[in-house]
């Protein structure tokens, strides 16, 4: 474990750092306040810091009513990648979209973030779907995780 502390955003100035790592990871899909307040109600999110450094976020879009699949994601800002906060906030999203019900994870990750792809790939997730949304010019990529790779319960 490291010295990463994740919290749940309490205030409007977590919620912009959280909005911050977003957007700095996806500047494709850039996000209002509105839009992370909004979130907020409906998904799991969190911040990371290591200290009172902005490190990442995370998300966890629970499972509908009509489905067991939960959506974990984790953001890692690009100087921070590489020393396992990535893997601290996965692990801690996949806790939490079991602690949901989740039956099946799911992430989604820009396909331009390399970076991200490979961290998902390595973590047992395969792709499951490549698209692009109306007005988009950088596809998104829905990915799976393999049962065979998930943490034993």
């Amino acid at each position: 474990m490291s010295d990463l502390h994740v919290l749940r955003p309490t205030d409007d100035a977590m919620l912009e750092d959280w909005r911050h790592v977003h957007n700095t990871i996806i500047p494709t899909h850039v996000l209002t306040s509105e839009e992370v307040r909004d979130r907020a109600g409906r998904h799991h999110l969190e911040v990371a810091y290591l200290g009172r450094t902005l490190v990442g976020c995370s998300t966890v879009r629970p499972p509908g009513d009509d489905t067991r699949t939960a959506t974990v994601i984790a953001r890692v800002l690009p100087g921070h990648r590489g020393r396992g906060f990535g893997a601290e906030l996965y692990a801690r999203g996949l806790n939490r979209a079991r602690e949901l019900g989740a039956e099946t994870i799911e992430t989604v990750i820009l396909s331009s973030n390399e970076e991200g792809l490979r961290f998902a790939l390595k973590h047992g997730f395969a792709e499951i779907e490549r698209y692009l949304l109306p007005g988009d010019t950088i596809p998104w990529i829905d990915l799976r995780l393999s049962t065979s790779a998930e943490p034993a319960r």
